[in-house]
C-alpha cells in the first residue's frame, strides 16, 4: 500500500510540472522585458538522493523522466534590441550585465563642408564702436605740365597772349584751374611749391576772365574797372579775387619784390605773361630772368645816364622794393647814379593780346 501512494505522489508531481499555472500579466511583462530575457531559467525541484535510490529500485522509469539537476540553458542573444517596459526610465541591471562589450556612444553625426560656424553672440549692453575714419589724405600737389603746354602754345616770346586761339582750349584751361582748386597748398609743403602754386593760380585764373569776356578792350572794362576786387576764384574750399591773391596772400607772406615780374594782370604794361608754367624746381631762376628782362625792355622802362624813366609798378609798391636805385641797378645795363632823378611812366591799360 505504502508503495502505491508513493508511485501517486510522483505521479502528481510530474503531472504539475507539465501543466504549469496560466501566467499572469506581471508574470507576461516580466518575461517580455530585458530583464526577463537575460535571467537564468528556473530550476526543477530536486529529490532527496534517499528517495531517489529507494525509487530507483522500485522504479527506474520513473528516475529516468525525473532528472536530478537540470542543466542551465545559456541564453541566446538577441537579435534586436528589445524595447523596454513602458515607464522604464533605464535598462535593468540585469540587462546591464548580460551583456559584456562595452557600451558606445551614438556616432556624431555628420558635418557638413563648407558650411559657416553658427555667428558667437556676445552679450553686452555697450553698443559696438564704431570703425575708425580712414586716415586723412592731404591734397595733392597739383602739375603744372598742363598750364605750361597752354602757355607754351598761346603766348609768344613779347609776353603778347592769342585769346581767339585760346579760347579753343578753354576747357582745358577750366581743368587746370579745377585742379588747383582741390589741392591747395599745406603746411607741409616747401616755400617753392607753395609760391608757384599762387602765382599760376593769379595768372591762369587772369586768363581765364579775359576767355570769359573776350573779346575785350581792356581788362578794366570789366567790373566798373576793378575786377581785381570781385571774389570768384574758389581754392581749398575758400572763394578769392585777384587782389587777395596777390596782396593778401604772395606779397605778404613770400615778400619777394620780384613777384612783380611774374604776376599778370592782362594788361600791355605789365610785366608780360611767361610762357610757362613757375614750378618748385624754376621758380628762383625764372623770377630772375623774368625780373631782368622785364627792366631792360625799353617798351617797359627808359634807362639813361641822365634819363630814368620806369613802370608805375615800381610806384605803386615802392614799399617792396626799398631803396629803388639799388634794386634797379642790380638788373640795368647802365647804372643809374644818385644824381640822376627816377620818374613813372604812363600804364597802358590795353588788352595784352597779339
Amino acid at each position: 500500500m505504502l508503495r502505491y501512494l508513493f508511485l501517486l505522489s510522483i505521479l502528481t508531481l510530474i503531472v504539475s510540472c507539465g501543466n504549469p499555472a496560466p501566467q499572469t500579466e506581471a508574470m507576461v511583462t516580466a518575461e517580455t522585458s530585458p530583464a526577463a530575457e537575460v535571467a537564468t531559467a528556473p530550476q526543477a525541484p530536486s529529490m532527496p538522493r534517499d528517495q531517489i535510490e529507494r525509487t530507483a529500485e522500485a522504479n527506474p522509469e520513473v528516475i529516468n523522466e525525473a532528472k536530478i539537476t537540470p542543466a542551465k540553458i545559456k541564453p541566446e542573444a538577441p537579435t534586436k534590441p528589445v524595447k523596454p517596459a513602458p515607464n522604464a526610465t533605464k535598462p535593468a541591471a540585469s540587462e546591464a550585465l548580460a551583456s559584456s562589450a562595452p557600451v558606445s556612444a551614438p556616432a556624431p553625426a555628420p558635418i557638413k563642408e563648407n558650411s559657416a560656424p553658427a555667428p558667437t553672440v556676445t552679450p553686452s549692453s555697450k553698443s559696438a564702436p564704431e570703425a575708425p575714419a580712414p586716415p586723412y589724405a592731404a591734397p595733392a600737389k597739383p602739375d603744372h605740365a598742363a598750364f605750361s603746354t597752354l602757355l607754351g602754345k598761346y603766348v609768344n616770346a613779347s609776353g603778347d597772349v592769342n585769346y581767339a586761339a585760346f579760347k579753343k582750349d578753354e576747357a582745358k584751361l577750366d581743368a587746370y584751374i579745377a585742379e588747383l582748386s582741390k589741392n591747395s597748398p599745406q603746411s607741409d609743403w616747401s616755400r617753392s611749391e607753395s609760391m608757384a602754386f599762387w602765382i599760376n593760380a593769379y595768372n591762369a585764373n587772369t586768363v581765364k576772365l579775359v576767355l570769359k569776356n573776350y573779346p575785350l578792350e581792356s581788362i578794366i572794362d570789366l567790373d566798373g574797372g576793378k575786377p581785381w576786387d570781385v571774389k570768384w576764384i574758389e581754392i581749398g574750399g575758400k572763394t578769392y579775387s585777384l587782389n587777395n591773391i596777390e596782396h593778401d596772400i604772395i606779397r605778404p607772406r613770400y615778400k619777394d619784390a620780384r613777384i612783380h615780374f611774374a604776376v599778370n594782370c592782362a594788361a600791355a604794361s605789365c610785366p608780360p605773361l611767361p610762357s610757362k608754367a613757375f614750378t618748385a624746381s624754376n621758380l628762383n631762376n625764372l623770377l630772375a630772368s623774368r625780373t631782368k628782362s622785364f627792366i631792360q625792355d625799353s617798351r617797359y622802362n627808359t634807362i639813361t645816364a641822365k634819363n630814368v624813366q620806369v613802370s608805375k609798378i615800381f610806384d605803386w609798391y615802392g614799399e617792396d622794393f626799398g631803396d629803388l636805385r639799388g634794386f634797379l641797378n642790380k638788373y640795368t645795363r647802365t647804372e643809374i647814379s644818385a644824381s640822376t632823378d627816377i620818374s613813372f611812366q604812363e600804364y597802358d591799360w590795353a588788352l595784352n593780346e597779339q
